[in-house]
């Protein structure tokens, strides 16, 4: 009898951050991609199986879990399943503020970028940016940016050979600026661009450096860490749990749930009883 193969699945959505026009997740197991072109640049890493696609006119085979996958905007490429297993990808469609066309040469030359950190990062900032079903709201947008420039970093060494930019060691006056701007932003929150700026145009991934250097964790770690503490305070004042996400900052309960079994081992509402009884 033969083995019935796993149905394909897609889900894209956009996600609420500069710079990614689409995020897309998908399994295929018999689909094959027409001759086409893309006003964007597509990151893409495979979760399992082996794709074969054509850029340039040139093919390209690939299976290794630690590569990704760079094709440039404007220029045709194709896609293929190579075994009845099929494959599973996500994809990041990056616009012209992350890569600028002048690096689509370098791509063109080498598309497959055989790079685990690159990779890491890639899933990191996929995990970051949820699920479709997650609203717009509950992204952890300070989280998102931030890896989205450790990506930009990693890929510029890449297209343009050079190494990162040096800007000197970890600044602790730095790092205290800003964790001063994110107390000052609990509930609002602030994004890495607009900090960036307040501080001085300080370089993102510079910025989110020195921070961790002094404080032990990134920026946005910290600042789920204020806005649950800020919830637990008015969780035991006697606020019901769905107001007191809504006023730390979070998006919904839901979302204050998720950091708050992290962060405190149990649920909002547990807690707040727990403080009656």
């Amino acid at each position: 009898m033969a083995a019935i193969r796993p149905r394909s699945t897609v889900s894209a959505w956009q996600p609420p951050v500069a710079g990614i026009a689409e995020v897309f997740h998908a399994r295929f197991t018999d689909h094959a991609y027409p001759t086409h072109v893309h006003d964007t640049w597509a990151l893409m890493i495979l979760d399992g199986g082996r794709v074969d696609f054509a850029l340039d006119r040139e093919r390209h085979g690939v299976g290794l879990r630690n590569s990704v996958i760079l094709l440039p905007p404007g220029v045709a490429h194709d896609g293929r399943t190579v075994t009845e297993a099929g494959f599973r990808k996500r994809v990041l469609y990056l616009d012209a503020s992350v890569l600028p066309e002048g690096l689509t040469g370098a791509a063109v030359d080498a598309p497959l970028l055989l790079d685990p950190a690159l990779r890491e990062r890639v899933h990191g900032l996929h995990v970051a940016l949820g699920a479709p079903e997650l609203p717009a709201g509950a992204v952890e947008r300070l989280e998102a940016e931030s890896r989205l420039a450790f990506v930009w970093e990693r890929l510029h060494w890449w297209l343009a050979g050079r190494a990162p930019t040096a800007y000197g060691a970890p600044g602790a006056g730095l790092a205290v600026r800003l964790r001063e701007l994110l107390d000052a932003r609990v509930t609002e929150g602030i994004g890495l661009e607009e900090a960036s700026a307040e501080l001085g145009r300080v370089h993102p991934t510079h910025l989110i450096r020195s921070f961790k250097a002094a404080y032990g964790l990134p920026p946005h770690a910290y600042l789920t860490g204020r806005r649950v503490e800020l919830a637990r305070r008015l969780l035991l004042a006697g606020m019901r749990p769905a107001e007191a996400a809504t006023a730390a900052g979070f998006y919904d309960q839901a979302h204050l749930t998720r950091h708050f079994g992290r962060h405190v081992g149990t649920s909002p509402a547990r807690f707040a009883r727990s403080g009656r009884g």
